[in-house]
């Protein structure tokens, strides 16, 4: 299959894949609100019914009490006046009730405000009409009961109170309507999403069986082309070991033959320092010679008294030989540092298994003096045992311990951290400090082969960190830096919990 042909059949199955997503989400989306709708539209016809029904409790309410005032002024029998009590004390419960249910029709609240107000007006007529009949006072009674039929306002009550129903039977009809259409729709959605998912189903599967037959065919072709593959990586790998080797030992026979010329140099310049003695000694004789005899010869202990002239010229040429002493050494610890290098990349290193606390803790009691100097505090949390190469570790702690030390801010109290975790098979030690901190531009940098970063005013040769990294990386870790300029450096080191023989020395 050619690339182009490659790149139309992911075209076609990311878009398949996007139609079928968004036919899902359509139709979970519309399923979920029409359900919801139809719920919804359902819980106002179930509302408009109890509505109804309320509105039937208070007039049946209102007629019992109506019968039992009726009653008790003909009879004054008190079980009339207890049917009254209880029918007129359940009245203004039954109107708030009904008040608070109509509250989403501006009709029926304009209905419940007027219904309240003659409800409110009968309430007072049966007041006094009980206390007439209770005080004896049966005219009195008799021509209330006249005047409430002449008002109207059991007529009024009653008429509103249908009103309120005919406008529920209304709203009924049409949350009834409402209702019937969401589960219709809810229904018909379902249906086409489930048509559109089968037939998405069915393309998808005629699809991953050709892709299962291109597969398997790509499959043959690279058993076919590769058959010799792991015998082409064990070449190359041993070839690549052979390269590294090679390399190694390239750098060993540099390093170590450029030491022969390196001590030279420092001999002839020790014979030119105690030269230059020499001559600027018979130069100071030569300008000091005694008015009355011969000149004086200095003796290698006498003073050196020169003229302006030449004791410049005399501080010159002791400059020049610092100059060149002082290159010598750097050139020197370089060479050094590369022999060291090479010695370590040679070496078989030899797992074992390690209390990472106590070794951590051995580490920092040797560097217990440095730590007191620079005002700091080593705090060691509990740390993950491993199985490693006790040598190699205790180069990388030793290394990122001191450093934290060396590269404190002045003047305030160091915190240095070493905190451990395991994680997947790995263990992820962190060596954390409140120092200066290092930009983050310069992260790279730090782990180059003699480069440094930040202000130069620490000894060093820029090898230090190279090497460290060198070293988890041959133990099968990642090492990784996190720092801001004065907000203090984070060094993490992910190591394997078991390094196993299996993996030993592979990078070489």
């Amino acid at each position: 299959m050619t690339a182009e042909a490659q790149r139309r059949r992911a075209f076609w199955q990311v878009l398949l894949f996007a139609a079928g997503l968004l036919v899902l989400t359509v139709i979970s989306a519309g399923s979920v609100y029409l359900v919801n709708k139809a719920r919804d539209d359902s819980k106002w016809v179930v509302h408009t019914i109890e509505v109804e029904n309320q509105v039937n409790a208070l007039l049946l309410e209102i007629r019992r009490a109506e019968s039992g005032a009726r009653g008790f002024l003909l009879t004054q029998g008190p079980d009339f006046q207890s049917e009254h009590e209880r029918a007129v004390a359940a009245i203004v419960p039954a109107l708030d009730k009904l008040t608070r249910q109509i509250g989403d029709s501006p009709v029926q609240r304009d209905n419940v405000e007027k219904l309240s107000a003659a409800i409110e007006v009968r309430l007072d007529q049966f007041a006094r009409e009980m206390d007439f009949v209770q005080q004896g006072q049966f005219d009195n009674a008799k021509a209330l009961v006249r005047e409430a039929a002449a008002g109207n306002t059991t007529t009024t009550i009653t008429n509103l109170g249908n009103a309120m129903i005919r406008e529920e039977e209304r709203l009924f009809r049409q949350r009834s309507v409402n209702a019937d259409r969401s589960q219709t729709l809810a229904a018909s959605l379902t249906g086409i999403g489930s048509g559109l998912v089968v037939v998405l189903a069915l393309i998808s599967i005629w699809l991953l069986r050709r892709s299962a037959r291109m597969r398997d065919e790509a499959e043959t072709r690279l058993r076919d082309a590769y058959a010799n593959l792991e015998a082409l990586v064990d070449e190359r790998t041993a070839d690549l070991r052979e390269a590294n080797n090679e390399i190694q030992r390239f750098a060993y026979i540099v390093s170590h033959d450029l030491r022969s010329p390196l001590v030279n140099i420092m001999g002839f310049t020790s014979e030119l320092e105690e030269l230059g003695g020499d001559i600027f000694r018979r130069v100071s004789s030569l300008t000091h010679v005694p008015a009355d005899g011969p000149p004086l010869v200095a003796g290698p202990t006498d003073e050196i008294v020169l003229e302006s002239p030449d004791r410049q010229l005399s501080e010159d040429f002791a400059e020049a030989l610092g100059f060149i002493k002082s290159s010598i050494a750097k050139m020197d610890r370089l060479i050094s540092a590369i022999l060291n290098l090479t010695r370590e990349g040679r070496r078989e290193f030899q797992p074992e298994k390690i209390d990472m606390r106590d070794f951590v803790e051995a580490i920092v009691s040797t560097l217990a003096h440095q730590a007191a100097e620079a005002q700091a505090e080593i705090h060691v949390e509990p740390l993950p045992d491993i199985v490693s190469d006790r040598l190699a570790l205790e180069q990388i702690f030793s290394n990122l311990i001191d450093n934290a030390i060396k590269y404190l801010k002045n003047g305030v109290p160091g915190e240095i951290r070493i905190r451990g975790r395991t994680k997947l098979g790995y263990a992820i030690f962190e060596i954390s400090d409140n120092g200066r901190g290092i930009d983050p531009k310069d992260h790279q940098r730090i782990f180059d082969l003699f480069r440094r970063a930040g202000t130069q005013d620490k000894p060093g040769q820029g090898i230090g960190l190279a090497h460290v990294r060198a070293l988890v990386r041959r133990l099968g870790g990642t090492m990784s830096v996190s720092s801001e300029l004065n907000a203090g450096s984070t060094f993490t080191i992910t190591l394997p919990l078991a390094w196993n023989a299996s993996t030993r020395n592979a990078d070489r």
